[in-house]
């Protein structure tokens, strides 16, 4: 992690300008294809959808660096990797628990890890965050249907400055496998361009699937 500073000052009024806002989130819903990613899902006996889909989703948004900025008081920092907190059903009630794993580069180690904590979030549930952490990255899904927007629960104040995505129920259209992926982030850190970036490398890691997951088909 390190404090990184705007080179040019349009960019430092960029910020200002969005951070002085009620409400300076912005995002799109986009579809994204998964043909490749859930064909991949299916051949293999071990790769499971959520973990799988959690994993591509964070590591475009470390490889997007301005997903991995964050506001602390006057200052902007860059951690270098990111934690995906994502929701996860549970045992015992119809709410869902929040699911925190370390990010791994690794597919098949960050699958395992997502795995395990997975079945302990399903008969212990939680909603607790470390106390001042902020280099989650916030998921989650609606698979019940599919969508064009999304609002998010939050609280609007400059210091949260955490991304949320969503992935929504996955169709088909035209011989292709569609999924709606919303991207929300603070409009200081990250601008349009940024935005249209993720979701140009996730589409080129999806499109990869097979060659990322490989270890999971041998």
């Amino acid at each position: 992690m390190r404090k990184i500073t705007f080179p040019d000052a349009h960019r430092r009024q960029h910020f200002a300008f969005f951070t002085r806002m009620d409400q300076p989130h912005f995002g799109i819903t986009a579809e994204v294809d998964i043909t490749d990613f859930l064909a991949t899902v299916r051949r293999s006996p071990t790769l499971r959808f959520t973990p799988a889909i959690v994993y591509l989703i964070t590591r475009t948004a470390i490889e997007v660096r301005p997903f991995c900025w964050r506001i602390r008081g006057e200052d902007i920092v860059e951690h270098d990797s990111l934690r995906p907190s994502f929701a996860v059903p549970t045992a015992n009630s119809s709410a869902f628990s929040f699911c925190t794993v370390p990010y791994s580069p690794d597919p098949l180690t960050f699958h395992r890890a997502a795995e395990a904590m997975m079945e302990l979030m399903r008969d212990q549930p939680s909603f607790a965050d470390e106390p001042g952490a902020d280099d989650y990255l916030f998921l989650s899904a609606f698979p019940w249907a599919s969508f064009t927007s999304v609002t998010h629960a939050m609280h609007y104040h400059p210091g949260d400055s955490t991304p949320r995505i969503t992935w929504g129920k996955y169709f088909k259209r035209e011989g292709k496998t569609l999924l709606p992926l919303a991207v929300q982030a603070h409009h200081g850190l990250v601008d349009g361009s940024d935005l249209g970036r993720y979701y140009q490398r996730i589409q080129q890691l999806l499109k990869k699937s097979e060659e990322i997951f490989e270890l999971f088909l041998a």
